[in-house]
């Protein structure tokens, strides 16, 4: 049986100023009039029943989440004390569904992706739950690539391993860093790379066993958390235990180093939508390419996002510019520089403006 597991805990830092550290990314309408959060249940819920999935995010974000997903269980929240990475995270959620089903299928994913072809993406989700379910493989979903692009992981596929209703499953040969632009050309033209998507299904007593085997200290805390889970002393114990728990994503700490990896190709319109440009590409353009959202004038103005809240904007004479106006900031940023914002963020903690943050 398949459980969902929507990471939905980051703080969305490239967003700024529109998210903020009480209300990140995932909790924005930034496609549509759905939040992102909101758009990943609604998807998963064509497959998946409400009561099998289960989001795990920060304290803070208990009452946005439930107001923003009132029909989620109580029980399917899981809350993390402090961010601990995905690792830690992905532990914690398997914790939670070992205790309702052992050898369940779980499936992680983040909340603020965009995905275009729901019933694509659906399809190559169930043929994925299909090949993890013998508890013999990680499986893992790769987006081929249509750009050079410098701001994902790739993965390099090797042999195929079968086909599940048409989507074939490729034995993975390497998880690789985020490339330069000449190595992202050279993956793009060599036909055997994809996007990492950090969507991730695999069993959970197989992922279980697996961070025991590569990360022991990890699963020493969870092992802890376990025993205290479901009994009144759980809160403490998870208080006391998580801070202390090693900070590493589940890429490093598993997928990098285990052999059992397959992976299926998405063509289903995915984008993990990771900065204002990102997010640009999905909006309308007038003739000269600007999008104006809010009130404001566009004036010998080409190639420009302006997103105005209340106040009235207007440019005269500028190109290539991110204008995104916050109620109590604004951010003027080059379309070339946005995934680099966390270079103001730091600069704005740094000059005493957390209150901006």
């Amino acid at each position: 049986m398949p459980y969902a597991v929507i990471m939905a805990g980051g703080r969305g830092e490239r967003f700024w100023p529109k998210s903020r550290q009480e209300l990140p990314k995932q909790f924005l309408c930034l496609v549509g009039d759905r939040t992102m959060l909101q758009k990943t249940v609604d998807r998963l819920q064509k497959t998946i029943p409400i009561e099998q999935i289960y989001i795990i995010t920060g304290k803070a974000y208990y009452d946005l989440v439930c107001g923003q997903v009132p029909e989620i269980p109580e029980g399917n929240i899981i809350l993390e004390p402090i961010g601990r990475d995905t690792a830690a995270a992905v532990g914690l959620s398997a914790v939670a569904i070992s205790r309702r089903d052992p050898a369940g299928v779980m499936i992680i994913l983040p909340a603020d992706h965009y995905i275009a072809d729901e019933e694509q993406f659906c399809a190559v989700l169930q043929s994925a739950v299909t090949l993890a379910e013998s508890g013999e493989h990680l499986v893992t979903l790769g987006i081929t690539p249509n750009r050079p692009e410098t701001g994902f992981g790739y993965i390099a596929h090797g042999r195929i391993y079968k086909n599940v209703d048409g989507n074939p499953a490729y034995a993975v040969d390497q998880f690789m860093e985020k490339p330069d632009l000449q190595r992202a050309l050279e993956y793009l033209a060599s036909g055997h790379h994809y996007w990492n998507s950090g969507i991730f299904i695999w069993r959970v007593d197989l992922i279980q066993s697996l961070i025991a085997s590569h990360l022991p200290e990890l699963n020493a805390g969870l092992m802890k958390i376990r025993t205290a889970y479901g009994t009144g002393r759980y809160q403490e114990v998870l208080e006391t235990v998580f801070a202390g728990l090693p900070k590493i994503s589940i890429d490093y700490g598993v997928m990098e180093k285990a052999s059992n990896v397959l992976v299926l190709p998405g063509n289903f319109g995915w984008d993990d939508v990771g900065s204002w440009t990102a997010l640009d590409a999905y909006k309308d353009k007038d003739e000269q390419g600007n999008c104006l959202e809010g009130r404001g004038v566009l004036v010998e103005t080409s190639n420009t996002l302006v997103l105005s809240s209340g106040k009235v904007v207007a440019t005269l004479g500028v190109e290539d510019l991110i204008v995104v106006e916050g109620r109590d900031s604004i951010l003027v940023c080059h379309k070339g520089r946005a995934q680099e914002i966390k270079k103001v963020i730091s600069a704005l903690q740094e000059q005493g403006y957390k209150e901006v943050l």
